[in-house]
């Protein structure tokens, strides 16, 4: 999951107002060696802190449905885990790293969700709509000064972009076969006879719904 999210943010930043710039976007460690290496203007997105939001923890089972809208598995929710990520501007000018930082700001805010056809692969059949925050308040995830002290390197300015992701919980159980028929009684008098008896049936939701579908007599 978090390679999917790294794939929505480059596309999201790479996009918007530095579309067309050939600016880079990179994931690595913002390390002294990392800077001596970089020769092009560059976005640097480094994911620093991977924390479960307890707040959206649920308990039970949810039911997984097929194209006919059947439950065909039940699997526990999914776990959600704030991904922290340093964004960072490099180039030459400090200037130019804050019209970098400004254009990303810029890019970033409108995507306050993330929504599900818009992600990819096995985060996208989730269903699910994903939060984003773009400089908020720190709260659970490490300071920036441990963060750069950690990296080896001198405090530039930044951005705190999070978002909130769901993970799949395990293991996923097949359910039973739906129900296709429906239940029917008759009560029978003192005498055990049906005679004035009205039959009461229940039928299922789909096969009620399905045309053609009549209501069947049974005795029981």
């Amino acid at each position: 999951m978090i390679h999917e999210v790294d794939d929505v943010l480059k596309g999201l930043i790479g996009g918007g107002a530095l579309a067309g710039s050939g600016i880079d976007v990179s994931f690595e460690a913002p390390t002294r060696d990392w800077a001596a290496r970089r020769n092009a203007p560059t976005v640097n997105t480094y994911l620093y802190d991977i924390r479960e939001d307890v707040s959206r923890r649920q308990r039970g089972h949810m039911p997984v449905r097929d194209e006919r809208d059947i439950v065909v598995r039940r699997r526990q929710p999914p776990r959600w885990f704030r991904l922290s990520y340093l964004v960072t501007a490099w180039t030459k000018q400090p200037q130019d790293e804050h019209r970098l930082l400004s254009a990303v700001l810029a890019t970033l805010l409108p995507h306050e969700l993330l929504p599900a056809d818009e992600l990819p692969g096995a985060l996208g059949a989730l269903g699910l709509t994903l939060p984003l925050s773009v400089a908020g308040l720190h709260t659970e995830s490490r300071s920036l000064a441990e963060v750069w002290s950690a990296l080896g390197g001198e405090m530039k300015p930044s951005l705190d972009l999070v978002v909130t992701v769901p993970f799949p919980a395990f293991p996923e159980y097949d359910a039973g076969p739906p129900v296709t028929e429906g239940a029917a009684i008759r009560v029978r008098g003192m005498d055990g006879s049906l005679e004035g008896s009205e039959e009461r049936a229940h039928r299922p939701g789909q096969l009620a719904s399905a045309p053609g579908t009549g209501t069947g007599e049974r005795q029981r």
